[in-house]
């Protein structure tokens, strides 16, 4: 069999030991095996890496500690608004949503977009106004609801301030969590990448963050990478950093390595920008940069032991 590999990530930011229980750590790194797992049993059967893509983050949209799907954070308005994207390789076909509500797994209405619509961004209620057409799931709000998000939110409206899921602050340091992606490589030789979040917390005017934009924060191209960055949104979106890399490796010759580190350790940081990405390429060469304290992370090749990391070392 032809060897396949999956990263996926569970947000960057400013994630410190200090708020960090052993119970709490051990919880987070279950929920990025679980979603590993996922992608992996769909790849080592034969499965497409979109499908595998999908999975993955099916299970972190699932799972309430992460911010996306069920454990989105809440916008001024209380509310839960939801992006996410997906692209494959081999074709460049891709799909994406903005501002939807109610949408039990974004990532699956971004997939449908992109197999069952001649579009590839849709938006708000038209998105919403799609996904029932297309007979996806929704959930009450009673499903979205976390009460540390809430607290989130009742904090960040007190200063009046927009809250990274990643920034220290008195209540949202207990919960470190921000938007989830997965790239992939299946045994066919194609790569996919996705992302999904539920953005800032307290966000207002209807902002939409990298996640949903195609070469911002989601790419995949298999003459080049994967690519699903998360991280402060506004800069991954002037950087375009996910095309970027891969502009890198397809006119300048640098590697996944060399263009990874290039964008995310230096340019971004020139820009100002906090945060980081996962990275595949066509050759299986796996890459989980980040210029913050830390980042959820987990990556797998077949054959290999897999790999769970939160901090730098």
């Amino acid at each position: 069999m032809e060897k396949f590999a999956i990263a996926i990530h569970g947000g960057a930011g400013t994630i410190l030991r200090s708020s960090m229980t052993a119970e709490k750590e051990m919880s987070y790194k279950n929920g990025l095996k679980d979603a590993l797992g996922a992608g992996e049993k769909i790849l080592s059967s034969g499965g497409t890496s979109l499908d595998a893509v999908e999975a993955a983050i099916i299970s972190l949209e699932n799972n309430p500690l992460f911010n996306a799907g069920r454990g989105a954070v809440f916008t001024n308005e209380g509310k839960n608004e939801m992006d996410a994207s997906i692209m494959e390789g081999n074709t460049l076909m891709a799909g994406a949503v903005t501002g939807v509500k109610n949408i039990k797994n974004p990532i699956t209405l971004a997939k449908t977009v992109m197999q069952q619509s001649e579009h590839v961004f849709l938006s708000g209620l038209g998105a919403m106004e799609f996904a029932e057409k297309m007979k996806l799931e929704f959930a009450p709000d009673e499903y979205f609801f976390v009460q540390q998000r809430y607290d989130q939110l009742l904090q960040a409206k007190e200063t009046d301030s927009i809250i990274l899921d990643h920034t220290e602050t008195k209540i949202s340091g207990k919960d470190k969590t921000g938007t989830v992606g997965c790239v992939a490589l299946d045994v066919h030789g194609n790569l996919a990448a996705g992302t999904s979040t539920g953005g800032m917390t307290n966000k207002k005017f209807g902002r939409v963050g990298d996640s949903p934009m195609i070469g911002a924060g989601t790419y995949a191209n298999n003459n080049t990478c994967a690519i699903s960055c998360t991280g402060h949104g506004e800069y991954f979106i002037r950087a375009v950093v996910a095309y970027d890399i891969s502009c890198l490796m397809e006119y300048k010759g640098l590697t996944l390595k060399q263009a990874c580190d290039f964008v995310v350790n230096k340019k971004l940081v020139t820009f100002g920008g906090e945060g980081g990405l996962i990275a595949l390429d066509a050759k299986g060469n796996i890459e989980l940069p980040f210029n913050s304290e830390g980042m959820y992370r987990a990556s797998l090749k077949s054959q290999e032991e897999l790999f769970i990391g939160i901090y730098k070392d």
